[in-house]
């Protein structure tokens, strides 16, 4: 059972890593400090945005329009830190409870 909160927790803070990577790719590209003409940056960057944009769309759809300010990454990091707490608190009740 320990491994499986292990396994869920570590993908959580690796998501977690990816969307921050995604944001900071996306920044950087927008102020052409990174040519999205290269294969490799435009490699990378689909390959973030695939992975991110599907969970980040539908959080977009509630958060209001700031005109050009995009804070949905920072909602879903939180989203998924309360996440990672909450899985803490199982598992810390598991183990008290005699089922870990």
């Amino acid at each position: 059972m320990r491994a499986l909160f292990w396994l869920l927790d570590t993908a959580i803070s690796l998501y977690v890593w990816a969307l921050i990577i995604a944001a900071v790719l996306s920044l950087l590209l927008a102020f052409n400090i990174l040519d999205g003409r290269n294969r490799l940056v435009w490699t990378i960057s689909d390959f973030f945005y695939r992975v991110t944009e599907p969970v980040l769309r539908p959080i977009r759809r509630f958060l209001p329009d700031l005109g050009g300010v995009d804070l949905s990454p920072l909602v879903l990091i939180l989203l998924l830190q309360a996440l990672r707490i909450l899985l803490g608190e199982i598992y810390v009740g598991m183990l008290t409870s005699g089922f870990g």
